[in-house]
């Protein structure tokens, strides 16, 4: 507390002193403009490279031989080359993909797996859809004499094999061969291999296998073991049946041009393959994916974007952000861990809302200020009254008697004065300890405090000297 006569407290005019307030403008820029650039440095030092080493997931594909674990594969390669890990889990196919999948989401042991659209999806499965192939995979059924079937009568009492037990051939198979079951069809399950050797052996007479058009093992099958296509009968029909299937052709001589396989052009009904994730998969990591298989197909965002989602799951967020903007989240790509906390347009409004709070906390504590500066002045303007015009404060204490006023009235409005200035420095004390003070700023409530407490000291030691006079007169 300044003393008596001393310091520009006791120098202060009274009625001419206003409020100082906190940090400039410029300076709040400043530091904000400061802690931009450190964020911004600290983001381009989590991955200067851009790397997938955050990737790290298991993929469930199907059979060793077969398509989805081609795909998987030439995925890992790719993830590998940018520090990535991809492992590709081999299985029977999309039925077991599915079970395994949930069941993998205690542990995470699996994040992805492709799944055969169409599906039967369980009650509470937790299944995100991550994206869809570009490539629909045919449903392909092969014999000895396929190219003697020309109606559906032609398949009574047939052996056919719908390929292995949990595999989404089988499952495609027995969907539409349910509305077969007069024609007397002995159905087995089998791994293709079995099942190609099966035909060749004459143990079956039909096999079925979903895969791509171009794939190795159906190219074995046609030109090695000289197996022909079935060219399905009513295949419009039994695609309306399906809404997920559409009827495709596999051209002649697709397979050798030259011995014309297959001789003629061949109906086949064709389904699109999906990329589903447990949700055990962080955002980054979704993202670092579509990434790779983006890379790999120039067509798979476009495909992805104008694709109705009629499969039953619920797309993942973060794959909807990429194909919607054509990109990944730049924050993803450099600063994962921020990525996956939350999306950067979260952060952004984030920031928003904090800027806004923060705003009219300013404004909150500004109208304070302005409240108990607005109190002190008018108080002060009743110690002008009382004292005369151009008293300062460090003069109040040995100011002479006012004319005109009795020293029992000076007094009681002295006391007044005292304890409504004793009650507004508590004010002031309790609100420069609130949570809508800004850092630094209580520096101004410090300032009303002195500006109070000086002109308590000026008006508590007049009090005294005026009493002291009292007593002497009452003696």
């Amino acid at each position: 507390m300044p003393a008596e006569g001393s310091g520009e407290g006791r120098r202060r005019v009274l009625g001419l002193a206003t409020a100082g307030g906190g940090p400039s403008r410029g300076t709040r820029l400043l530091v904000l403009l400061g802690a931009l650039i450190v964020l911004g440095t600290l983001l381009a030092l989590s991955d200067p490279e851009a790397s997938l080493r955050h990737l790290r997931a298991g993929f469930l594909s199907g059979s060793t031989k077969g398509n989805y674990f081609t795909v998987v594969d030439r995925i890992a390669i790719r993830a590998a080359r940018r520090k990535g890990r991809i492992t590709n889990v081999s299985s029977a196919g999309s039925v077991e993909n599915v079970r395994r999948l949930i069941a993998a989401r205690s542990g995470c042991t699996a994040t992805f797996a492709l799944v055969q659209e169409g599906m039967d999806w369980p009650e509470g499965h937790g299944l995100e859809l991550v994206g869809r192939l570009t490539r629909p995979e045919s449903l392909v059924v092969l014999g000895r004499n396929a190219d003697r079937i020309a109606s559906p009568r032609d398949l009574q009492a047939l052996r056919i094999g719908i390929g292995p037990e949990g595999s989404g051939t089988a499952f495609l198979m027995r969907g539409l061969l349910a509305s077969l079951s007069p024609l007397g069809l002995r159905i087995s399950t089998q791994p293709v291999d079995e099942q190609i050797r099966k035909l060749d052996s004459g143990e079956l007479d039909l096999g079925a296998m979903v895969t791509d058009d171009d794939a190795e093992q159906l190219q074995q099958a046609v030109t090695g073991h000289k197996l022909q296509i079935l060219d399905l009968p009513r295949a419009e029909a039994m695609a309306r049946a399906m809404p997920f299937l559409h009827v495709s052709r596999i051209e002649a001589g697709h397979f050798d041009v030259v011995s014309a396989l297959p001789p003629t052009d061949k109906a086949v009904l064709q389904v699109d393959t999906l990329i589903v994730s447990n949700g055990c998969a962080s955002r980054s990591t979704i993202q670092g994916l579509i990434g790779l298989f983006a890379e790999a197909d120039p067509l798979f965002l476009k495909h992805n974007r104008e694709t109705a989602n009629l499969s039953g799951l619920v797309q993942a967020s973060a794959a909807r952000s990429y194909y919607d903007s054509g990109a990944p989240d730049l924050v993803g790509v450099y600063a994962p861990w921020v990525f996956d906390i939350m999306p950067t347009a979260s952060w952004v409004q984030l920031a928003l809302g904090v800027s806004i709070l923060f705003n009219v906390m300013g404004a909150a504590n500004r109208y304070r200020l302005w409240r108990l500066d607005n109190t002190r002045v008018r108080l002060e303007g009743e110690v002008t009254a009382l004292f005369g015009p151009g008293i300062t404060v460090g003069e109040i204490a040995r100011a002479p008697h006012p004319p005109g006023t009795r020293a029992e009235e000076l007094q009681q409005r002295v006391r007044g004065l005292v304890d409504r200035l004793a009650e507004l420095y508590e004010t002031c004390r309790r609100q420069s300890l609130s949570v809508l003070v800004p850092m630094g700023g209580e520096m101004a409530y410090r300032y009303q405090e002195a500006l109070v407490t000086d002109l308590l000291q000026a008006l508590r030691e007049f009090d005294t000297r005026l009493q002291a006079g009292r007593d002497r007169a009452a003696s």
